[in-house]
């Protein structure tokens, strides 16, 4: 089994700057995609950031220049470093991670249990 723990939401001002961690663990062989999505009340699940294996990272217009997406492979670990918050960056916060159990397996996509970013002042 490969579970996703997510850490590092809470409460953010607007202007102000938040980091996410998302951490896997479990049954590991490789990891390709990771990603960071979101949801908002009312809201459909949209993506936020994605980044490759060799860290090519693909943005959501809305993040363009206040988001930065990175990984740790050492560590199974991806990050969401989040700048200029502004309200509208209020949701529930999802990792995902496309990763291949073991040698012999296929890939699956696998999901963190959401952190919740407020931004508020």
């Amino acid at each position: 089994q490969v579970q996703l723990v997510e850490s590092g939401g809470g409460l953010g001002q607007p202007g102000g700057s938040l980091r996410l961690s998302c951490a896997a663990s479990g049954s590991i062989f490789r990891i390709n995609a990771m990603g960071w999505y979101r949801q908002a009340p009312g809201k459909q699940r949209e993506l936020v950031a994605s980044i490759t294996s060799d860290g090519n990272t693909n943005y959501a217009d809305s993040v363009k220049g206040r988001f930065t997406i990175s990984r740790d492979n050492t560590k199974n670990t991806v990050y969401l470093q989040m700048n200029s918050l502004k309200s509208e960056d209020t949701a529930v916060y999802y990792c995902n991670m496309r990763v291949r159990p073991r040698v012999f397996v296929g890939w699956d996509d696998y999901w963190g249990q959401g952190t919740q970013v407020t931004v508020s002042s």
